[in-house]
């Protein structure tokens, strides 16, 4: 019984308390210090699954590509992460759908601060944390190059940084819905890496994720500005309570405050627009060029060819065959006996 309850420990949810309701109790959580040993579990989880993928898929499919040390760092890359993006996408719709975010979006800030919450969103996001910290000795496992290393950190830290603060600030729906946004685009794009390292030629994917991404970055926004800018200001308890989860809600009052925070979020989802625009000339510029070069490469070749032809069957000139050579055929002396 006592091996029981530490084995709870470390694979259920902790801090569970009886809410009352309408229809009588309802179990939800909050969060705790004993939610750290639940996700060191979930640690070796997903790094045993990792392995599992990398093993007996991504594996398999390198040894038939033959692809360089380049490309098959970012093949494993892109396979691990369609995997999760997949897994987390459905996931988290399954969650925003059955606890109703989608349908009433003013449930994204109604009852601010959202201390208790169901289980199933808690569980989200314990394995959620537990994925992006596992990342983190994945880049010693997987043996990722130097100079990859620091682009993947902050990619790692940025993913912590909002997960972790919608957990313990509790803007736990708001965070659902933008992380499913976001691993939806991300899914796109590495489906399109993995489509393009099989066939270079193939590139289809990456136009459909570009769609995906300014349609997702553009609800992102409208979240944002919709539950930060009118949402929040409106909760009926504004006042400084750490105990009962409500940090900054207060500060919303303050338009200053508030028109700052929008500003700055603005700021962010431009600087990744820019970057997406700048990423999708210079890959229209790379096709272009290439394409030039191709035809440049045909015409060179068709000329080569029609040369070659006429060596090879000889031409007029002057009413004259010529040989290869250009020069006139000569008649074979015959000699005298």
């Amino acid at each position: 019984q006592v091996t029981a309850k530490t084995a709870f420990l470390f694979i259920l949810p902790q801090y569970n308390v009886s809410v009352p309701t309408a229809d009588g109790e309802l179990v939800q959580y909050h969060y705790g210090l004993k939610d750290l040993v639940t996700i060191l579990f979930y640690i070796f989880i997903a790094i045993i699954l990792h392995a599992v993928v990398q093993e007996y898929a991504l594996d398999k499919i390198n040894r038939r590509l033959h692809l360089s040390k380049v490309k098959h760092s970012k093949f494993n890359e892109s396979g691990q992460l369609v995997a999760f993006h997949l897994t987390s996408v459905i996931w988290c719709l399954y969650v925003v759908v059955t606890e109703g975010y989608i349908s009433n979006p003013r449930s994204l800030w109604e009852n601010y601060p959202h201390v208790y919450l169901p289980y199933q969103v808690k569980f989200f996001y314990l394995c959620q944390l537990a994925y992006w910290l596992h990342a983190l000795p994945e880049l010693y496992f997987q043996k990722v190059r130097k100079e990859e290393i620091p682009r993947q950190l902050r990619c790692i830290a940025l993913y912590l940084l909002h997960i972790a603060g919608a957990y313990l600030l509790n803007l736990t729906r708001l965070g659902l819905i933008l992380l499913l946004l976001q691993y939806l685009a991300e899914f796109f794009f590495h489906m399109a890496r993995l489509v393009y390292f099989t066939d270079e030629n193939n590139e289809k994917l990456f136009n459909v994720w570009a769609v995906v991404f300014v349609v997702t970055r553009l609800f992102t926004l409208t979240l944002y500005i919709l539950v930060i800018g009118f949402g929040l200001p409106r909760v009926e308890s504004q006042a400084l309570d750490p105990e009962r989860g409500n940090f900054f809600s207060f500060l919303f009052n303050n338009i200053l405050f508030r028109m700052s925070v929008l500003l700055l979020v603005c700021l962010f989802q431009a600087s990744v627009m820019w970057r997406f625009i700048h990423f999708q000339l210079r890959r229209w510029r790379e096709y272009w060029n290439e394409q030039s070069s191709r035809k440049r490469a045909a015409a060179t070749g068709t000329k080569q060819q029609t040369k070659l032809l006429k060596r090879d069957s000889g031409y007029h000139e002057n009413g004259v065959v010529k040989a290869e050579n250009g020069t006139s055929p000569r008649t074979k002396k015959l000699k005298s006996p």
